[in-house]
């Protein structure tokens, strides 16, 4: 079959890879119908994540048709409709049954890399480097689904193949954020990036109740898909001072809470950008902090910091007494697919979760690699890629 491989650093390529197989009785395997690029992919194809091989097939985000199930699959049968949790759940662990499904103890079989950089290994993720466990992507015309009755779900009908595109990663990680860091009635929240993720942490917090939420970003693309789309407010921290503006816009105080949905890539103005990105560059430090500072500064005091944007090791300058002395409450995760997705596809049906703007260019899987430089470049309004393989 066909499949978009890494090829090398910012390199990637459309290849013959072999055809998947059911390897354990609890798999099934999905003909991809979209794929999608996201933001992530970027820290692999420019060689920030460990453990990338040249050919391994790339994409977490996709959806698709069920057309081989295991003999132990009791959920999905052929011809189905799917979306698919891009972190791989075993189901039955102590971390799956607390709901923190990217937290499996047996979702990666490779713990070795992330136990020596983090202390314990998370759960695996679909063509995340192989500390992440080692698995084939969705850039590709069809992959094999560990635990398909665990990770995969049934797309309800009425609801599209590209809205439901976005339920797979997107959406349940701005769930994730927006649940986790306990958003209330009557919150104002600000979320750092425009994205697909940040818009999907902003349209969370507001099914939460938040009274007021802000989106801070670049782009005026993105800027104004939160706006038009998920009924946000927006800042262009390119022309604001971010901390001012939000201090204006709350009388001072700050926001409640505050969510980080851009990583370890994050832009920023002044000087403290071309520090990070020579020190990032240079692998003095593995992650550029910009936007979690900003967030720390931001933050009313007594407030709470959620980490959605993906880090993998060492953060330079990070303001931990400003953490300390504000009684910032602060957390972070991958994102809990199969906690959310099921809710997300219920909200997608009564059509409260907008998802298809975010496909701004869609294209064969032939043209992969004009998606990935369109989408790493930001050009001609590219906020997200799809891929039809």
């Amino acid at each position: 079959m066909k499949a978009l491989c890494w090829t090398g650093v910012n390199e990637t390529a459309v290849e013959t890879v072999p055809d998947p197989g059911i390897l354990n009785s609890h798999d099934i395997i999905v003909r991809v119908l979209l794929s999608t690029t996201c933001g992530s992919d970027l820290h692999l194809l420019g060689g920030y994540i460990p453990a990338m091989r040249a050919g391994d097939v790339l994409g977490h985000e996709f959806m698709g048709e069920v057309v081989e199930v295991g003999s132990a699959v009791r959920k999905h049968k052929v011809g189905e409709r799917v979306v698919v949790s891009s972190f791989v759940a075993c189901g039955q662990c102590w971390y799956c049954r607390q709901e923190l499904y990217s937290l499996c103890d047996n979702g990666n079989p490779n713990p070795a890399i992330t136990e020596a950089l983090w202390g314990f290994a998370p759960g695996g993720c679909f063509a995340y480097s192989h500390a992440m466990g080692g698995y084939a992507g969705s850039h590709a015309e069809y992959i094999r689904v560990p635990y398909g009755d665990v990770g995969a779900f049934r797309v309800p009908d009425g609801v599209d193949d590209m809205t439901a595109l976005f339920a797979s990663d997107a959406a349940p990680t701005g769930w994730t954020g927006a649940d986790l860091i306990g958003i209330e009635r009557g919150d104002v929240v600000a979320v750092w990036g425009a994205g697909a993720v940040g818009q999907m942490a902003a349209l969370a917090a507001r099914s939460r109740g938040a009274e007021r939420v802000i989106v801070i970003d670049r782009l005026p693309e993105r800027l104004a898909q939160a706006e038009r789309h998920i009924g946000a407010g927006t800042i262009d921290y390119s022309t604001e001072n971010v901390p001012e503006a939000l201090r204006e816009a709350t009388g001072g105080r700050g926001p409640d809470v505050c969510i980080e949905a851009v990583g370890m890539e994050a832009h920023s103005e002044g000087i403290q950008y071309p520090y990070d990105q020579v020190k990032q560059q240079l692998r003095l430090q593995t992650d550029r902090g910009a936007a979690v500072r900003e967030a720390v500064h931001s933050c009313r005091k007594g407030g709470r910091l959620f980490v959605l944007g993906v880090f993998v090791g060492a953060l330079d300058k990070f303001p931990l007494g400003a953490v300390m002395n504000k009684g910032l409450t602060v957390r972070g995760a991958q994102m809990h697919g199969q906690r959310y997705i099921p809710e997300i596809l219920e909200r997608m049906q009564r059509g409260e979760v907008p998802t298809a703007h975010l496909a701004t260019h869609v294209m064969p899987l032939a043209e992969g690699p004009r998606g990935y430089r369109m989408f790493k470049d930001k050009t001609d309004g590219c906020v997200r890629a799809v891929f039809r393989p």
